[in-house]
Order: structure tokens, then sequence, then C-alpha cells
């Protein structure tokens, strides 16, 4: 038992790792190693000055609905986490985390809209740029859609586990 509430609480914890760098990172979208795209801003790589140059991203409807779910993920896993925190010390024997797996599960049906809708309306999102065909997904976008299994895996195994002695 012990060593299934480890594992359960490690996967929480790792997933929910995922998710915040997947939500603040700066590569969503990635055209080569020196021009990216992420949820909140557009980013050029300066080599006179050996710095990155980001501006802000044009505020589209998809765009917002993308950052608000994203956001919403997180905050769903990260009171998921207080939930289960709390009724691990305060739950009586035998109780299941029915909060705690509901919250979860939240969290992966709201990362899947996100990355559903960046999904079929990142042409909308990134704006028409002529280069924009040479572009390809970042690592943050292929983080947020590994996230989601695992957000509802982890929110199923939440709900049926039994608060044991």
């Amino acid at each position: 038992m012990a060593f299934l509430l480890m594992s359960i609480t490690l996967l929480h914890l790792v997933t929910l790792a995922m998710l915040f760098i997947a939500t603040m990172e700066k590569s969503w979208w990635v055209w080569d190693s020196t021009k990216n795209s992420d949820l909140w801003y557009n980013c050029m790589y300066d080599n006179a000055t050996e710095t990155w140059l980001c501006a802000s991203s044009k505020e589209t409807e998809w765009l917002q609905a993308v950052q608000a779910l994203m956001v919403l993920a997180v905050i769903f896993s990260s009171v998921s986490f207080l939930v289960f925190l709390g009724q691990l010390f305060t739950m009586s024997k035998g109780g299941l985390f029915y909060v705690t797996g509901l919250c979860q599960i939240f969290a992966g049906l709201t990362a899947f809209a996100a990355t559903l809708i960046y999904t079929l309306h990142h042409s909308e999102i990134l704006g028409r740029s002529p280069d924009f065909s040479s572009g390809n997904f970042g690592y943050c976008f292929i983080l947020a859609w590994v996230c989601v299994p695992l957000l509802l895996c982890s929110g199923v195994m939440y709900v049926h586990l039994r608060k044991r002695e």
C-alpha cells in the first residue's frame, strides 16, 4: 500500500511539473533554433547580443482560450494535490479519494481541450506569416499532450484508491 501511495504521489508531482513547464516555457511552435513561439511570447535569438528578444503574442480568441485552459489545468492539478494531502490526513479508514480524482480528471480534460484547440487552430494563433510552413510543434506542445493521459490515468487511480491504516 505504501508503494502504491508513493507511486501515485510521484506520478502526480511529475505530471504537475510537466504541466507547469508546458504552460510556461517558450517552445510551442519552433521555426528554427533562433525563432520560436509559446502561449505568451514570440521570441527571436539575437546573435549579436546573444540574448532572446521576446514580444507579446498577438492576442486572438483561440490563444486566450488555450492560455486560460492551460492555467486552469495547472490550478486543478495543484488543488488536487493539496486536497489529496488533506484527505490523506483527515479521511477515515476505507474512504475513497473522489474529490482528488475528480480534480485531477478535470485537469486532464482542460489540458486536452487546450492542446486540441492549439492543434486545430495553430495557424490562426500564430498568424499567417510567410515562413509558417517551415515550422513545427515544439517540445512544450508535445509535453502538454503527454500530460493529458497521465492526468486522466492518475485521476482514475485516485478515484479507485482506498485509504487504509
